[in-house]
């Protein structure tokens, strides 16, 4: 395999701990990415301490819901980031625990991985109406990113 490929996986754990049961790790490890954005990790920082903060010798980064066992999203990396950027500046939705930015910069390139989760509407009229928010927020925040740097969402 080249080794100058970068290997991006995106996972909806659907809660760390029971992706844990079911053996995330061992597949981590047998498909060795670079970089991992996990959704719904449906976990709190003390639930993260020690046993998640690295899988598979990926080191992560997350945001958290503020309601328990709810959302929250991750990035792991093999590389440090060289900062992290945990919401995404929305009064609503950054309280849900969707979005955490990973910046990998160098004096040539500024390039942002972003693990996201984005609202279901599918519950009823209000959600959907709330999903339409949270897409034109992000729209507006991806748009200011666009002339800064490069991303990966």
């Amino acid at each position: 395999m080249d080794s100058s490929l970068f290997k991006l996986t995106s996972l909806n754990l659907n809660g760390i701990r029971s992706a844990s049961t079911k053996g995330v790790e061992a597949w981590i490890e047998a498909t060795a990415p670079d970089c991992i954005c996990v959704q719904e990790i449906k976990a709190q920082a003390a639930d993260m301490t020690g046993r998640f903060e690295l899988l598979a010798g990926l080191r992560g980064h997350f945001h958290y819901a503020e309601k328990k066992g709810y959302s929250g999203v991750g990035v792991y990396s093999r590389h440090e980031p060289s900062d992290v950027v945990v919401g995404f500046g929305s009064h609503e939705f950054d309280a849900e625990g969707r979005y955490v930015e990973a910046r990998f910069d160098t004096p040539a390139r500024k390039l942002s991985i972003i693990s996201a989760y984005f609202p279901s509407g599918s519950s009823g009229e209000l959600r959907q109406t709330a999903k339409f928010r949270f897409l034109a927020e992000m729209h507006e925040h991806l748009m200011r990113m666009k002339g800064e740097r490069e991303f990966i969402l």
